[in-house]
């Protein structure tokens, strides 16, 4: 059923009061979404490229247990490697053959913590842990039914949304900048592990911001706190260049303190607390958006590492999102839009039981002047959720 609808509720944008969260690539949380995601897709495409078609797997149990490091001004040495727990099921055989789902999954987590985590070598500083097993009867049966299109494994529902507040920008533009190539250049004694925190009070943002320096290019307290002063003044100018709020108040590594060592200092010797400090666990990081939107309807599913043919838990969040995206983009007269998809196990997933889009008008813009250009643009997005699912199990787009 799809229902388009006007809504009803306030602006995120004009509420006084808005908070937004990023996690970044160095977070224990955002590190177990992502290692879980690259080992579903180089899942899917050796099942893909083996027998040509995904099968089973759910790779979206996962639990990072923080190692032990000694550090201090100048370097230190890893005591105790972090421990990654890769959990829940995957096809191991079909049709006679083999399929070497540890081997896959170890190649991928490994090449995701070299390809992102600049201090960490996966060979000495991590240990895998695998518990996976095959599926269930009846869920392993959904991928050999008949048919284009396979039946959803659960029963779920999923919202996103559209256009990003400006907030929301903001946060998700400043980790994304103190995380790139460029910046890391400029700034190389910086961590990967970032977090955002956003609050806006009507017209005014304040930003607090936790990033490790890296202890092997820290040399002493007074050269911790003088390129802290160099950095915080840069994510000020960033800031500034996008404008857009009344103020900009900024807090950097607010739990330091001159005078108190290393116990007055954000230290990191591999550029993530997961090193030492923090366990991470999937589906406590970002939303499918790459945000941690308060005050937003969001679901509680974990996308990452779910397989992309089957499980509404990943295609539909991903899918509500970028389907209230081309609504506003491609229906004149809708400034905004929230869209709810709900699955019911064992329906085909391009026959959602509810899809809702609730929208936002133009000033003078009436409901009935777009509403067959939406559900239009619904029931043809859904037609097409086969080369979706594809494309999720290429990792053509991303989960948190």
């Amino acid at each position: 059923m799809i229902l388009v609808e006007q809504h009803t509720g306030s602006k995120v944008t004009e509420q006084s009061v808005e908070m937004v969260e990023r996690k970044g690539a160095g977070h224990p949380d955002q590190i177990c979404d992502s290692v879980m995601e690259a080992i579903s897709v180089a899942l899917s495409q050796a099942y893909l490229k083996e027998f040509g078609t995904i099968l089973h797997h759910n790779i979206d149990k996962g639990l990072l247990a923080a190692g032990r490091v000694q550090k201090g001004f100048g370097g230190g040495e890893v005591l105790e490697p972090m421990e990654l727990t890769i959990g829940d099921r995957a096809t191991f055989s079909y049709q006679g053959k083999n399929i070497p789902v540890e081997q896959i999954a170890q190649k991928a987590a490994r090449d995701w913590f070299r390809q992102h985590l600049r201090g960490v070598d996966p060979e000495r500083h991590l240990r895998l842990r695998f518990k996976l097993a095959p599926g269930s009867q009846e869920l392993t049966d959904i991928f050999a039914r008949p048919g284009a299109v396979r039946g959803a494994n659960d029963t779920s529902a999923a919202v996103g949304y559209f256009p990003l507040s400006p907030t929301e920008q903001a946060v998700l533009a400043l980790e994304r900048e103190l995380n790139s190539g460029a910046f890391k250049e400029r700034f190389p004694e910086t961590g990967e592990d970032v977090k955002v925190m956003g609050l806006r009070f009507r017209d005014e943002l304040d930003l607090t911001v936790a990033m490790p320096l890296l202890a092997g290019r820290i040399g002493s307290e007074a050269a911790y706190f003088a390129r802290k002063e160099l950095i915080r003044a840069e994510m000020y100018r960033f800031m500034a260049e996008r404008g857009g709020f009344g103020r900009v108040t900024l807090h950097f590594n607010t739990l330091d303190q001159q005078g108190r060592g290393l116990g007055g200092v954000y230290l990191s010797l591999l550029g993530t607390s997961a090193e030492d400090g923090d366990s991470g666990q999937v589906g406590r990081g970002n939303r499918v958006n790459g945000l941690i939107p308060i005050g937003r309807p969001i679901g509680t599913e974990a996308a990452a590492g779910k397989n992309p043919m089957s499980h509404v838990g990943k295609i539909y969040n991903i899918l509500a999102h970028r389907l209230a995206r081309e609504i506003c983009h491609k229906v004149e007269g809708v400034t905004g839009a929230y869209v709810l998809l709900l699955s019911q196990i064992g329906d085909p997933v391009d026959r959602p039981l509810m899809a809702n889009a609730q929208l936002m008008l133009a000033r003078g813009r009436q409901l009935a002047e777009v509403v067959d250009r939406v559900e239009d643009l619904l029931q043809r997005e859904l037609s097409h959720i086969g080369s979706f699912c594809l494309s999720l199990a290429r990792g053509e787009y991303p989960v948190s």
